[in-house]
């Protein structure tokens, strides 16, 4: 889905906050526009409908006078319109109860399109914009708010058709009397201004109500997602008190915007009454007189109240204001900046050649990586080590191109990653990460689970043995058929399933993110083995917290503080930068220049 078709426009962080809101209203209203035009024919029959009843109502009380004329007169036609009032009425209720299907589709159908296109903008943009917002709060802009903006067409359908009674029985008061037209005309002043106060009211009322609600959720999900913690540190009642500390305020918008309907709904009351009581007085005064007759008087007073209902004028006001609201919502996610790609492709059989040119990245107004220039061989493993803070992630993310940099480029054997085609770019940059989500039905399915052509079994348990999965996933209820709702895994089990899933997709580039930190250390070794000899030749960027993994990288990357200290090979770097030993003596892996146990073994291997 192309960003024209999807309805988005990125709107800059650095605009404020009015002119923001008002660019994510226009995309809101874009994507409305968009949503109604995906169900185009269904909305245009709904509107027909509409309109027809309305029209059948309109033409109700005009057939009803003359016919009661028509029958007090014992005129030979009035069985005749008899029978047409029956068949008015039956059109009306008919095309009502059609409408009223037709709008269930139409909702339907907005809502999947706009849940669609606020998921493709949160799948298209860098995982660091999509952390915008909290995934409780994503959740309810595409669940809730997509379905209550969802209703915004059929809304406006029904907005439409309700206008046409009031309006047309203002026209028909004209035609019948002119002077219970102007009685009635009196008070059209005080409804437009009811009508007005309703709108803008309830348009901040919705807005207040609808953002304390996405908070609520917000929070939810993040002590569902530490359900653990909570219960081990004892605190469920505090965390109670938070998720719901806002829910007072949550109580007082949702009143406020029923205080706001009901205020309107009890000053229409009293309004409509005086109306009609008037229209009702002049009516019997001009009867009297001789100028409109029984029947007409009759019809007089069925427009006047179709003329004065503003009930269901204001219902399909509501229901568009509370579905732009909603529309608001959800467009945050459409807003957000999409990470393009390009039209190359890689050349074949390239070694994976990496090169940084003059990286720099900006987060919230302060730089956290300064101008990286590196140059990677393919074919390499690179260690990127550092104390925590220095900036190893995003230099992975931007080695891999899970984001862009704010100036310079990225290349992978001579071609700026931004410029490759999606399909390239993830068919040849893996990665793994500390804490991977696991995707699929069964076990199989998240370690196959990935762009490109579905791998065949065998591939999937090679992947899962490098990893050091396979043993675990064998002991399974049904193996690498086993529903992963069904599998009780461990973290370091999730981990090597994650690593199972990157060796299986394997490309020129794979980036390791802290990959193996839930791994034991012997299983870690394996896994390392595992990479240099049994997944796909490549070259390798590994964010590395254990000295066994820096030891046997062909070159190790120092950052500190968001600039490369140094670059070279951990022996290099071992002997001449007391700093260097001090980053792996920060993590309890080494006080001295020795090393002792497992890490020995690696140094002595790596030596061979």
């Amino acid at each position: 889905m192309s960003p024209p078709e999807a309805a988005t426009d990125a709107v800059p962080d650095v605009l404020p906050d009015t002119a923001r809101e008002h660019a994510v209203g226009r995309t809101a209203d874009r994507a409305l526009v968009a949503a109604a035009r995906h169900s185009g024919g269904r909305t245009a029959a709904v509107l027909g409908c509409a309109v027809t009843a309305a029209a059948a109502a309109l033409a109700e009380p005009a057939v009803l006078g003359h016919t009661l004329d028509l029958l007090l007169r014992h005129d030979p036609s009035g069985p005749t319109w008899t029978l047409l009032c029956a068949a008015v009425i039956v059109a009306e209720v008919a095309l009502d109860a059609v409408a009223a299907r037709l709008t269930g589709e139409v909702d339907g159908r907005s809502t999947a399109r706009l849940r669609r296109l606020g998921l493709a903008g949160l799948l298209r943009t860098a995982p660091h914009h999509a952390a915008r917002h909290a995934p409780g709060e994503s959740a309810a802009r595409l669940t809730a708010h997509a379905a209550e903006a969802g209703k915004v067409p059929a809304a406006v359908a029904h907005a439409c058709a309700a206008l046409l009674p009031p309006l047309g029985a203002v026209i028909a008061l004209f035609l019948i009397d002119v002077w219970t037209a102007l009685a009635f005309l009196a008070g059209v002043p005080l409804l437009v201004l009811l009508l007005r106060a309703f709108t803008r009211d309830t348009r901040t009322s919705i807005a207040r109500y609808q953002q304390v609600q996405l908070a609520t959720a917000g929070r939810l999900v993040e002590a569902l997602a530490g359900a653990r913690t909570i219960a081990a540190a004892g605190t469920a009642d505090r965390e109670r008190a938070r998720i719901l500390a806002r829910l007072p305020e949550l109580g007082a918008e949702g009143r406020r915007m029923w205080q706001v309907y009901g205020g309107t709904t009890a000053r229409s009351a009293a309004l409509m009454p005086m109306l009609l009581y008037a229209v009702l007085a002049v009516g019997g005064i001009r009867l009297s007189a001789g100028s409109i007759g029984v029947g007409e008087l009759l019809a007089v007073l069925r427009y006047a109240g179709l003329a004065a209902g503003i009930g269901a004028v204001t219902g399909g006001l509501a229901a568009v204001v509370r579905g732009r609201a909603a529309a608001r919502r959800t467009a945050d996610l459409l807003t957000l900046p999409v990470l393009g790609h390009g039209r190359a492709e890689l050349p074949d059989g390239g070694p994976g050649t990496l090169e940084l040119r003059g990286v720099r990245v900006v987060r919230g107004g302060t730089t956290v990586l300064h101008d990286i220039s590196l140059v990677v061989p393919g074919g390499c493993t690179v260690a990127v080590v550092g104390r925590s803070g220095a900036g190893k992630t995003l230099f992975a993310a931007v080695a891999g191109r899970l984001t862009d940099p704010d100036a310079g480029e990225v290349l992978l054997d001579g071609v700026p990653l931004r410029e490759l085609t999606a399909e390239a770019l993830r068919r040849e940059v893996g990665h793994a990460f500390d804490r991977p989500v696991l995707l699929g039905d069964t076990v199989g399915e998240a370690i196959a689970f990935g762009a490109g052509p579905a791998p065949d079994p065998e591939a999937v348990r090679a992947a899962a043995r490098a990893a050091g999965a396979d043993p675990f996933v064998r002991r399974l209820p049904h193996g690498y058929g086993t529903r992963l709702a069904d599998a009780p895994l461990s973290g370091g089990e999730v981990q090597r399933l994650g690593l199972a899933r990157a060796f299986c997709h394997a490309g020129r580039l794979l980036v390791l993110d802290d990959a193996t930190s839930s791994l034991d250390t012997v299983t870690a070794r394996q896994v390392e083995r595992a990479l240099a000899h049994r997944v796909r030749p490549g070259t390798r960027i590994v964010v590395a917290h254990r000295l066994s993994s820096a030891v046997r990288a062909d070159l190790v990357v120092w950052l500190e503080e968001g600039r490369i200290r140094a670059a070279g090979t951990h022996a290099e770097l071992w002997r001449d930068e007391p700093a260097y030993r001090a980053v792996f003596a920060a993590d309890g892996q080494a006080s001295t220049g020795a090393e002792t146990g497992p890490v020995s073994e690696a140094v002595s291997e790596a030596a061979r």
